[in-house]
């Protein structure tokens, strides 16, 4: 089939590069504009509204865990079965699990109105904080099934060669998004809400141009009469648990760090953890982007049961992860105070607190990249049981002992160093998985090509 012959070429650098980066210049530029809408939001609202898309952010990860989970197993299982050439029955579970996408939006939108008032009743907030969060999350859930097809098919472009239109869909929502932030926040004077609906719209983009793509039958998959497989929906939760338990612990720790932060500084020091967590995430996302682009490819090639070029990929993969790690890690250091100083002024505590953070918490990006492409592998070759060990170690119990222990020993300083030694427990857990399975996957040895 012509939209396969990707997989048929030979594992370089160059090719491996030219498949991922659309996606990884895709989710740059998705969490560069997930940016925009604090950048705006501090600089027109103020840094109690920064705080608020914060304090909202946990609700936001719990409705979305479950698409997130269904689209990343939901590919692996997907896209192996492409490799053992089952075409059709690929393209009726494809259907079938965005139906059920569908579904799952649905009534997580609703959980989310019911619990919200709950939740932000029970952290003290200032009135002014406490009616931000609400107006931001009431908007935002608006938008939950877009969202969560645009999760969806964001990877499914990806694996049937689209991450070019991915990507271009990407950055169309993310201009539509800064520019309705501005209309609607400083136009129109929506205030938060508006912040909300732009961020909603500029991510329903993806969705549209989806279910157009999805139902041209020359796409490599399309929708067809979708057959229930109770295995196949079984199959692609298992897979992608990992990735469940990483948004839905994102979401714990977030609040815990809020919670820590409330106690130790106020919300001035939410307001710099969400600056501190938008450096991270924009650097993260380079690794996020890698991991996604040749996910596709490592479950194509164990279907394939393709040793060699599974082994030559993985090689090359652990290399670009270390270079972009240098890099990250550089460059993070170096414009510290100009990424710090577009969210908040010097004349401002935020400022300060957010400096200081960010220079501690870079150090955690010399091992996230390794981490991220860990559970990422496992869940593109079908073993979604150790991709939702690592990430569970990595995202919650790791967390949950740094943010326990350091705080208590070292204060705010503590609260800052708690990521990079919870990333640096994870790595040690991701090296002695990837090593114990070696040998089943047959990406056995280090080095490249040996």
């Amino acid at each position: 089939m012509e939209k396969q012959n990707v997989y048929a070429k030979p594992v370089t650098v160059g090719n491996i590069l030219k498949f991922a980066v659309p996606t990884i210049a895709m989710t740059v530029f998705m969490s560069f504009y997930t940016m925009v809408d604090g950048l705006f939001v501090s600089n027109l609202i103020g840094t109690n509204g920064l705080s608020a898309i914060n304090l909202t952010a946990p609700i936001i990860q719990l409705v979305t865990a479950i698409s997130t989970m269904l689209a990343t197993g939901g590919s692996a299982v997907i896209m192996k079965k492409m490799g053992e050439q089952k075409y059709e029955e690929a393209k009726e579970d494809f259907t079938f699990l965005i139906l059920i996408n569908v579904a799952v939006g649905l009534i997580m939108c609703g959980l989310g109105y019911l619990v919200m008032d709950a939740v932000f009743a029970g952290m003290n907030l200032s009135t002014d904080v406490a009616g931000y969060c609400v107006n931001y999350l009431s908007c935002y859930l608006l938008f939950t099934v877009p969202i969560l097809l645009m999760n969806n098919f964001t990877l499914y472009m990806i694996a049937c060669e689209k991450a070019t239109l991915s990507l271009i869909c990407s950055v169309a929502g993310g201009v539509l998004n800064m520019v309705l932030d501005y209309i609607l926040i400083a136009v129109l004077e929506l205030g938060i809400s508006g912040a909300a609906i732009a961020t909603g719209l500029g991510y329903s983009v993806t969705a549209v141009v989806g279910l157009f793509v999805f139902s041209r039958r020359n796409s490599l998959l399309h929708f067809k009469k979708p057959v229930f497989r109770l295995k196949v929906l079984a199959n692609a939760a298992a897979n992608g648990c990992s990735e469940m338990a990483t948004a839905l612990v994102t979401g714990i720790i977030t609040m815990m760090f809020n919670w820590t932060m409330l106690r130790y500084v106020g919300e001035d020091g939410v307001a710099a953890v969400t600056i501190i967590m938008y450096v991270l995430m924009f650097a993260s996302s380079l690794y996020t982007g890698y991991s996604y682009g040749v996910a596709p490819m490592i479950s194509y090639y164990f279907g394939e049961q393709n040793d060699g070029k599974l082994k030559k990929l993985i090689a090359i993969s652990l290399r670009v992860i270390a270079g972009i790690s240098m890099l990250t890690v550089v460059v993070s250091f170096i414009l510290t105070k100009p990424l710090v100083s577009i969210f908040a002024r010097p004349d401002n505590a935020v400022y300060h607190l957010a400096i200081t953070g960010n220079r501690i918490c870079t150090m955690a990006l010399f091992f996230i990249g390794f981490n991220i492409f860990a559970s990422g592998m496992f869940t593109a070759l079908s073993n979604g049981v150790v991709s939702a060990i690592l990430a569970f170690s990595r995202s919650f119990v790791f967390m949950f002992i740094t943010m326990l222990v350091l705080p208590a020993i070292l204060g705010v300083n503590g609260i800052w160093l708690a990521t990079p030694a919870a990333e640096l427990m994870a790595l040690v857990l991701s090296v002695i998985m990837f090593f114990k399975y070696r040998k089943k996957y047959g990406y056995s040895g280090m080095l490249p090509y040996s």
